[in-house]
């Protein structure tokens, strides 16, 4: 296929703050962008030029689509693998049904992993609560457990910290097929984030340090402070998966750095990612504008970092006592505040991010967390500390 041209339609299955964040981008570019979504407050649904009203694993919907869009892309992985492989017969799809296939399974991506040599906790598929006993008397204690499929932002996952846990465990997962990992003391989780074109160039972001409270992002600096034989092998196995899969856009690759050099992937995301995010103001060329590039085959923008950043998650609770006083970001001029138009704050859920730009990538993080703070209604003396430590520099 060649290059789509200002004009073209983008099809987006999913209308979440992922989709949101490419449609801007895009519509700055001239293009026009459908959306398949359930509801019609989701996010994206407000900047597309066309709605289609339906859910995400429907199949009538997905051919409504179709019919409107040049291309398809997602904004969610658990968009059903057979959606996109019936797409595939009319339209050009990315990522493709065949990448989200090996991506959906936890059994089938680690195994995809074993195969190309990429290295990874120590793991084993179970299917039955005597399985799992087998299974975690080899791996040893403590072990997790997650279900091989829908399991995100720590949901469908349990932490057995010896034998007596493991049924419990089981139940909290609801008995499902599950993947049984090691548990990793790791010094800290790293994004190798990349952009993959349908002639297999490949442009990289800088590494970015994540921190994770309650399973969930809350936030990322880049650049990551790790050296850089460790960057370089990082991008090396992100590069390897991306190649190995034949992914076509944005990939974000989760690893952990084990006793400050050894490296362990542990998830694999084929879409702009949380933990790109800071890309939205810090990059050339963001995540979403390069998600944006390659899937319309063109080429790709200049992923450089103009200037270090770090991006804190904003959640729902802070909404628990009404509007948050968001004078308190615009009053500093290195912040900028993303909102995603959600109309329902839940706890939990994520409403929008702040990304501050500085010199000092931790000097950014600490006023990211003391505006956090604010907004929280909180004194830096009330802070929580840390989630993790910092990677090894």
């Amino acid at each position: 296929m060649s290059a789509l041209l200002p004009g073209a339609t983008l099809g987006i299955i999913g209308g979440g703050q992922l989709a949101r964040m490419m449609a801007l981008e895009a519509r700055r570019m001239g293009y026009r962008v459908a959306v398949l979504d359930p509801n019609e407050d989701s996010p994206a649904v407000p900047l597309a030029n066309s709605w289609i009203a339906s859910g995400l694993d429907e199949l009538k919907g997905a051919e409504q689509l179709a019919k409107v869009a040049d291309v398809v892309t997602i904004d969610t992985e658990h968009v059903p693998a057979s959606i996109l492989a019936h797409l595939e017969r009319f339209r050009p799809v990315r990522p493709s049904s065949s990448v989200l296939r090996t991506i959906q399974d936890r059994k089938t991506q680690r195994r995809f992993l074993e195969y190309i040599n990429a290295p990874q906790p120590r793991c084993a598929p179970v299917a039955t609560l005597g399985a799992l006993r087998r299974e975690a008397s080899r791996l040893g204690f403590p072990c997790v457990i997650k279900s091989r499929t829908a399991g995100y932002d720590g949901k469908g996952q349990a932490i057995a910290r010896h034998e007596g846990q493991l049924e419990s465990a089981w139940d909290e997962i609801g008995r499902v097929p599950a993947m049984l990992e090691e548990f990793v003391d790791f010094d800290c989780e790293i994004s190798a984030l990349l952009c993959r074109t349908t002639k297999g160039e490949i442009r990289f972001y800088t590494p970015a340090h994540n921190v994770h409270r309650r399973h969930v992002l809350h936030s990322t600096v880049a650049p990551a402070p790790i050296c850089p034989t460790v960057e370089v092998k990082a991008l090396e196995i992100a590069g390897g998966i991306a190649d190995g899969l034949g992914h076509v856009g944005m990939m974000a690759v989760e690893m952990f750095i084990v006793g400050g050099s050894r490296l362990l992937v542990n998830e694999i995301a084929p879409r702009p990612h949380n933990s790109g995010h800071f890309t939205f103001g810090a990059c050339v060329t963001s995540q979403f504008e390069q998600h944006v590039r390659a899937v319309l085959g063109l080429p790709l923008g200049d992923p450089s970092l103009s200037r270090p950043a770090a991006m804190i998650n904003l959640f729902g609770d802070l909404w628990q006592e009404g509007e948050p006083d968001w004078t308190k970001v615009f009053s500093q001029p290195e912040a900028r505040l993303h909102l995603y138009e959600k109309t329902e704050p839940r706890p939990g859920r994520k409403m929008g991010h702040v990304l501050v730009l500085d010199s000092d990538p931790q000097r950014a993080l600490r006023v990211g967390e003391t505006l956090l703070q604010q907004l929280e209604g909180r004194s830096s003396a009330d802070a929580n500390e840390p989630a993790q430590a910092p990677c090894p520099g």
